[in-house]
């Protein structure tokens, strides 16, 4: 008989691509690791690394087991989620994972009236800048502003992210030909208000970079000089005043995401409920 969890430190160890990646992605040293594929390749009686100074390559036999190992690990969450949906949840952890801005400012300030009304439920929230990988059970719920793709997700559009270019009343009484910005680092060029930001420059400069919104929103507080911010950060703040571009903002929807499969415990349908309601407060599909 294989021993399962042989089979997961190698499914790890061949996504990680190295021996101390998969060890921290599990949460136990490297020479465990080693171990735990070592007895795979013993069992099954075929070499399944090849193991060089710094990184594991897998060999051709490997590569097909950690092909299969994967989908192995799909169909075992798979079975935790259904025993979720089955689960009598009066009493139950819901995770969620939600971009920073989103979590910080429109979930948890809200978590308090989640708690007076479902006392045994417990929330975990995460402010990830990166998608939480549901099918790994890094979460049971996933709020995004890209639409998922993953056909065996349940979807819901829950509200439209708006923006605006804001800044201190000080920045704003300068003549716009003399504004500066602050914007996002390079790495996140792609997203549609840096781009939208980019086209306000007109030869004007980008004075700091920040890869989160809340250091943008700080600088744009001491002012340093104007930053494209969601409505529901930039007018709540009132060191802020919002700017006239004469160039529409972008918007980005908002999503919820799971299985169908948790859908059925009441702790999920409950969180899931309470974050369309929370995040359409703060960001309304409707016209603002």
């Amino acid at each position: 008989m294989l021993d399962w969890q042989d089979i997961h430190y190698f499914a790890v160890l061949a996504q990680a691509g190295s021996l101390s990646a998969a060890a921290r992605a599990l949460g136990v040293d490297h020479v465990t690791v080693g171990r735990r594929v070592a007895a795979l390749e013993q069992a099954l009686a075929l070499p399944l690394v090849e193991r060089l100074p710094r990184r594991t390559t897998l060999t051709r036999e490997g590569a097909a087991v950690a092909a299969l190992a994967d989908e192995m690990a799909g169909t075992v969450q798979a079975i935790a989620r259904r025993a979720r949906g089955y689960a009598d949840a009066a009493k139950a952890t819901v995770r969620i994972s939600a971009p920073p801005a989103v979590a910080a400012r429109l979930i948890a300030p809200q978590v308090a009236r989640f708690r007076q009304a479902h006392p045994g439920i417990t929330l975990v929230l995460s402010g990830l800048s990166r998608m939480a990988a549901l099918d790994r059970g890094e979460a049971e719920i996933a709020v995004r502003l890209t639409r998922p793709e993953d056909p065996d997700l349940v979807i819901r559009r829950i509200g439209v992210m708006r923006f605006a270019l804001y800044a201190t009343p000080e920045q704003a009484a300068r003549p716009p030909e003399d504004w500066t910005f602050i914007g996002y680092d390079a790495a996140l060029d792609h997203v549609v208000q840096q781009a939208w930001l980019r086209s306000l420059l007109d030869g004007r400069p980008i004075v700091f970079q920040a890869s989160d919104l809340f250091g943008q929103q700080e600088a744009a507080r001491a002012g340093l000089g104007a930053a494209v911010l969601p409505c529901f950060m930039g007018d709540g703040d009132p060191a802020l005043v919002r700017l006239a571009t004469g160039l529409t903002p972008p918007t980005r929807a908002i999503w919820l995401a799971t299985y169908p499969d948790l859908k059925r415990a009441p702790g999920i349908r409950a969180a899931l409920a309470f974050l369309a309601a929370a995040i359409g407060q703060g960001c309304p599909s409707g016209p603002s």
